[in-house]
């Protein structure tokens, strides 16, 4: 069983790590602005599904293959780049053939979809991942293997609130601002770009 006092600790520190903005965060916010908030709340779910992934793989020692392998590190990072910098380039150009001046909408599961596949394709939530959790194992409390299950879903659920409170507020931003679809777009199209910049300058370490 984890000890009471390691756990507050790890909750301590996860709830410190979500409420900073990151890359998860720009995003949904882009997503958000950019559509309204139902994608936004949409692409947050899609996120943290994809957190998911990251969780069952440091589970099964996936993580630490992909920081051990420069090859598969690489794979992994430069499919998260181009896919980031395909969402950029898409948010650019996606006004040109409209009638009206607001983009034009994607269904939902598309959005879920894609927030889904930026998270995965992130190599840095999986050396985060790695890099956190074990951190908190005791292997004398029970199963690492719990334990490790446990705490990811812990972030997990931390993550999911701040995703939300992003989505939501980025959400009414959007619609305050829908007037000005040029804008947003724009925005979007370098927060994705930015993002693609992040993710091909993280190091193995």
């Amino acid at each position: 069983m984890i000890p009471p006092s390691t756990f507050a600790f790890f909750l301590t520190t996860s709830i410190a790590l979500v409420i900073i903005p990151g890359p998860n965060h720009l995003y949904i916010t882009a997503r958000g602005l950019a559509q309204g908030r139902t994608a936004g709340l949409a692409s947050a779910l899609g996120v943290e599904t994809g957190t998911l992934v990251h969780i069952a793989a440091a589970t099964a020692g996936l993580s630490y293959v992909i920081s051990q392998s420069a090859t598969l590190f690489s794979i992994v990072k430069w499919a998260g780049v181009a896919y980031l910098v395909y969402l950029g380039i898409r948010a650019f150009t996606s006004g040109r053939h409209e009638d009206a001046g607001a983009p034009a909408p994607q269904p939902l599961r598309k959005v879920f979809l894609e927030g889904m596949l930026v998270n995965m394709l992130n190599p840095k939530t999986a050396l985060f991942f790695l890099a956190l959790l074990p951190a908190f194992v005791d292997p004398a409390a029970g199963s690492p293997t719990l334990q490790v299950v446990v705490f990811g879903f812990t972030l997990l659920l931390m993550g999911t609130i701040s995703d939300l409170v992003y989505a939501y507020m980025a959400g009414a931003l959007g619609r305050r601002l829908a007037r000005r679809a040029a804008t947003l777009r724009y925005v979007s199209g370098f927060v994705y770009l930015g993002l693609g910049v992040i993710t091909a300058f993280a190091g193995r370490k």
